[in-house]
């Protein structure tokens, strides 16, 4: 072999092996504790009202907007009555994986390692408050189950690194709330998160899809802030029988076209009901051309 192929070879070796490296070193540690941080869809990101902080009113009956939810998905919401959380067996129900960006969490990820090669074979995410499951992110190239397989609250996760970013692709999840205001998800959906670490902020955005419930994925991300002295709660929550006098197997509901609390939050927001509604339209910038003819129509004023 004459020099200069000697010297080709060489090279292209060195770039295979600076490629390998850097796809290593791309590889981010996201292990550690995260306080959330609520900057985010603020307002819908606390539990409930609060007359000290101007404009923070949690998830509210009726609000739909920017969800891209189907006829299905609104009828139930439609029909969805909140007490249903104070009956015994679903005031224990945690927050299946896709909500876990829309609530006020905070979050451990810890690192499960091999032995023999100490190369990291899953992330392991905790989440308190709010849940009682722990997610486990597998890296090391094993496939999902089955479709038949046993669907969970968590749903099986497994992630990839593209550059400096995780990838983590969920399926078997259960049935679960998308939004706690009556929006869910089916058992049919899928999730798609990407978590970025730049430097002591962790920020995940995620992507819902439900062929079921939504006409198009539905995205929203969180950030989080490290915190290495957070002390997570991890106390078990105890069932009490919040409201007395029930017979057995009630469920509270709203029949079709009674639920008369579907429009405090567009009158207190003063929006047309009809915007307040959600769906695919609603998500995208030229919406903006429909609300301000359904304001003009109701005569109700708004910022040219």
């Amino acid at each position: 072999m004459d020099s200069a192929n000697r010297l080709a070879r060489v090279g292209f070796l060195f770039l295979v092996m600076l490629a390998v490296a850097g796809q290593v070193q791309a590889q981010t540690d996201l292990s550690g504790e995260w306080a959330v941080r609520l900057h985010e869809d603020e307002p819908h990101r606390q539990a409930g009202p609060n007359a000290e902080v101007p404009g923070r009113h949690g998830i509210e009956l009726g609000d739909y907007t920017g969800m891209p939810i189907n006829a299905a998905a609104r009828l139930m919401a439609d029909s969805w009555d909140a007490s249903i959380q104070t009956l015994p067996e679903h005031q224990l129900e945690p927050a299946g994986a896709p909500l876990w960006v829309a609530g006020v969490g905070n979050l451990r990820i810890s690192k499960i390692v091999n032995d023999e090669t100490q190369e990291i074979v899953a992330f392991k995410i905790f989440r308190s408050p709010g849940t009682t499951t722990t997610r486990m992110i597998w890296l090391d190239g094993r496939p999902h189950p089955p479709d038949y397989a046993l669907h969970t609250w968590e749903g099986f996760s497994t992630g990839y690194w593209e550059g400096n970013m995780l990838t983590v692709e969920t399926t078997h999840l259960k049935r679960a709330y998308l939004q706690l205001n009556g929006i869910y998800l089916s058992d049919n959906a899928t999730l798609v998160e990407h978590f970025v670490r730049h430097g002591n902020y962790l920020t995940i955005i995620s992507v819902v899809t439900d062929p079921l419930y939504l006409d198009e994925p539905f995205i929203r991300s969180a950030s989080f802030a490290y915190t290495p002295d957070q002390q997570l709660d991890s106390r078990p929550a105890s069932i009490e029988d919040e409201v007395a006098g029930r017979k057995p197997g009630y469920v509270p509901h709203h029949l079709p076209g009674t639920n008369e609390q579907l429009k405090e939050f567009c009158e207190r927001v003063g929006l047309p009901f009809e915007a307040t509604r959600g769906g695919r339209s609603t998500i995208y910038p030229e919406y903006q051309l429909t609300l301000k003819a359904l304001m003009d129509k109701s005569g109700m004023k708004h910022a040219d």
